[in-house]
């Protein structure tokens, strides 16, 4: 595999994913970082070489870009254990890494962001006003998360997958800044246990 760059600010789960998807799979992993509260992924050179919609993460493949966490895990996990071989499974896992982005992550990764490292002062009066949506909106997936963990331990299969992965980084530290409460999720509470004890595990602040 040509040399892999990982184009990130370390503090987003989006990142996160990647890393931990590399970390499991044992693939050596540069990273290049950015402070998107400045604006470093708004300037021209990003813009123009990076990724023209101003956003990270974006794995580097030798020369070419790879915008999206999603797809950036699934071009490395590919014919890994990390990826079901069952078609359905595959499927099953793709359904769960679109709900993520679709339905987790734009409640649950954005009151996070900006409760912890925006602050509710900073925000803007349009942002104060989703900040009730968001909460609702995020208890609603930590609910169906801890309903379809009653009787296994994974979401797809017998192992982890990529669709844990992706549902593992901002599930975590979702408590930060006081965004979410996990007490009443104790399942999903025992699946964070559980991902976070496999070998090859890495933090979110590892500088790995």
């Amino acid at each position: 595999m040509d040399r892999l760059t990982l184009h990130e600010d370390p503090v987003s789960g989006n990142c996160y994913k990647i890393r931990l998807t590399a970390a499991h799979l044992g693939l050596p992993l540069e990273r290049k970082l950015y402070d998107i509260r400045k604006g470093e992924t708004r300037t021209p050179a990003y813009l123009s070489t990076v990724n023209a919609n101003g956003r990270v993460p974006v794995l580097q493949v030798g020369e070419r870009y790879l915008p999206e966490s999603n797809a950036a895990i699934f071009y490395l996990a590919k014919g890994s254990a990390l990826i079901p071989a069952d078609r359905w499974d595959e499927a099953d896992m793709l359904r769960w890494m679109f709900w993520e982005q679709y339905n987790h992550e734009p409640n649950i990764a954005t009151l996070r962001f900006w409760l912890a490292y925006v602050g509710r002062d900073a925000l803007s009066d349009a942002q104060r006003a989703q900040i009730d949506g968001k909460r609702a909106g995020g208890e609603a997936a930590l609910k169906l998360m801890d309903a379809h963990l009653t009787h296994r331990q994974w979401f797809v299969g017998n192992s982890l997958s990529l669709a844990d992965i992706a549902l593992y980084a901002y599930t975590h530290v979702c408590e930060e800044g006081g965004a979410f409460d996990l007490t009443g999720y104790p399942r999903v509470q025992a699946w964070l246990a559980r991902v976070a004890g496999l070998p090859g595990h890495i933090r979110i602040d590892s500088h790995a």
